[in-house]
C-alpha cells in the first residue's frame, strides 16, 4: 500500500534529515534560476534539509513561472523519493 502524504507533512518527515545530493542539487538550482524571480522572501542554506527543500516549493509555484513550477514539481518528486 503507498502513503500519499501533503506538503505539510513531508516537510514534518524531512525536518533534520539531510537532503540527498539530487535534492541539494534541485534547490541550488532553484535559487540560482529562480531567486530574484520567486524566492525574493527566502534565503538559500548551504546544507539544505529535505525540509528547506520543500519550504521553498510553493515559492516557486505561486511567484514562479512555468518553468519554476516544474522545478518545484521535480524538487518534491526527489524529496518524496528520499523519504
Amino acid at each position: 500500500m503507498t502513503t500519499t502524504h501533503d506538503l505539510e507533512q513531508l516537510k514534518d518527515l524531512g525536518v533534520g534529515r539531510p537532503a540527498p545530493a539530487e535534492v541539494v542539487r534541485l534547490y541550488q538550482q532553484a535559487f540560482a534560476d529562480f531567486g530574484a524571480l520567486a524566492l525574493w522572501s527566502s534565503r538559500a542554506v548551504p546544507d539544505p534539509t529535505i525540509a528547506d527543500a520543500l519550504a521553498i516549493t510553493r515559492s516557486l509555484r505561486v511567484e514562479g513561472d512555468r518553468n519554476a513550477r516544474q522545478l518545484a514539481e521535480r524538487i518534491e518528486g526527489a524529496c518524496r523519493a528520499a523519504l
